[in-house]
């Protein structure tokens, strides 16, 4: 007798239908209690923020880590040496020492450089000298996190490329492709299967990474529950409510990469 092959609903993993019982729970608590509503109402202010700071990061890490990657692999020793210097030294910061240190030392100097190099026109009165309040704190958040995820990126479009057979890159090279068009229409193509889906998974670490900004008195939703709690004292509602709103974001972006992956296992078969 042939087996049956599993219905759809017996192919649902349990901790997805766990997921989905506390998004019901989450979901029920924030509509029918007054509390719970207005906890929602404040840190939703801060769902913006967080996702502006995460994808204009995201985007910035991920050319920067592309140029890092191809200077890794350019076979100049000079640019691979400097490129892994790089990877190197900024994966062995903390995110968050990195996110200070880009706030307060890095911020003042870069603000110092412009007024120096501006310095002529400062003098003739033609401008005025920068401030270093006039560099937002947000954007101070975006700089170190795209610094920071672009040396995590980097490795990832480095395992991509090296992961291209190399026969194929001689194969146009003798057919007199130039470097940019082999990288172009040859080996980018095959490595964005190998590199996607990990992608994605770094863009599911910057959001919740981009917690840390809080710490920079950004709003986002995790400065705006320190706030709401530390008024109310409802610390219990307040942080349930903000892993509710990760989770949500987390939760679904990490289900669109599973998909993304099954789709392409599909095409390579």
């Amino acid at each position: 007798m042939p087996r049956r092959s599993p219905s759809r609903t017996a192919r649902i993993p349990y901790w997805l239908l766990a997921m989905a019982l506390l998004f019901v729970i989450g979901l029920w608590q924030i509509t029918t209690d007054a509390g719970y509503a207005a906890i929602f109402r404040t840190l939703s202010g801060g769902v913006l923020t967080t996702l502006w700071v995460s994808f204009v990061a995201f985007a910035g890490a991920t050319v920067l880590g592309l140029l890092i990657a191809l200077m890794r692999t350019s076979g100049v020793r000079v640019l691979s040496e400097i490129a892994t210097f790089y990877v190197e030294f900024i994966r062995g910061i903390p995110i968050l020492v990195f996110l200070f240190y880009v706030a307060f030392v890095g911020a003042p100097a870069i603000v110092g450089g412009i007024n120096w190099l501006a310095t002529p026109l400062i003098g003739a009165g033609l401008v005025e000298p920068l401030t270093v309040r006039a560099f937002d704190f947000v954007w101070r958040a975006i700089v170190a996190l795209t610094v920071c995820y672009s040396a995590f990126i980097a490795e990832i479009f480095r395992a991509g490329i090296e992961a291209v057979d190399r026969g194929q890159i001689e194969a146009a090279r003798a057919l007199g492709l130039s470097p940019w068009r082999t990288f172009r229409f040859i080996v980018f193509p095959q490595a964005l299967r190998t590199i996607l889906p990990p992608l994605g998974n770094d863009f599911v670490a910057t959001i919740k990474d981009s917690a840390l900004v809080s710490a920079l008195g950004v709003q986002d939703i995790t400065q705006l529950g320190k706030v709401y709690s530390s008024g109310t004292f409802r610390f219990f509602e307040t942080y349930n409510v903000v892993a509710f709103l990760y989770l949500t974001m987390t939760i679904s972006l990490s289900l669109l990469v599973r998909a993304m992956e099954q789709r392409m296992k599909r095409e390579r078969r």
